[in-house]
């Protein structure tokens, strides 16, 4: 089977290279998300919510490991599907990020942790859920605590 997506947009981050993400600092960096504009009117009434989930392709990621070491859990190595490590078969991101302003097809964000140019393949408005009191954390509790 082969799946294909096609990037509805473009990334554009302070960020040069995955090793340029500065995770310390990450929820205040600013940047934009700019789909290409025949998909504009995909984004009406977009502005009407406080963040929104992208997906990107993490199209400089060319190897996957199983396992990873997350950052800021010192000796803790974990499966690659327990964390948000780059490094996946599929290197596919998820990314929420606070909506701060709509320009036409180019949305302002905060909280961007993805590099300068990163193919977009969806944008989605961010829903919370009532759920999310309930919602378990795995080893990441243990970094909150």
């Amino acid at each position: 089977m082969t799946i294909t997506y096609t990037p509805i947009g473009r990334v554009r981050s302070p960020y040069e290279s995955p090793a340029d993400v500065d995770h310390d600092a990450v929820d205040e960096t600013t940047g934009e998300i700019v789909l290409d504009g025949e998909y504009e009117a995909g984004l009406e009434g977009i502005e009407e919510f406080s963040h929104v989930v992208v997906f990107a392709q993490l199209d400089e990621i060319d190897e996957y490991r199983l396992t990873a070491r997350p950052p800021h859990a010192d000796d803790l190595a974990v499966g690659v599907f327990a964390t948000r490590s780059p490094h996946r078969p599929n290197p596919l991101a998820q990314t929420t990020v606070e909506l701060r302003e709509r320009d036409g097809a180019t949305l302002h964000v905060r909280g961007l942790d993805l590099v300068d140019g990163t193919p977009i393949v969806d944008v989605k408005p961010y829903v919370g859920s009532i759920d999310d009191e309930d919602a378990s954390f795995g080893w990441l509790q243990s970094l909150r605590e």
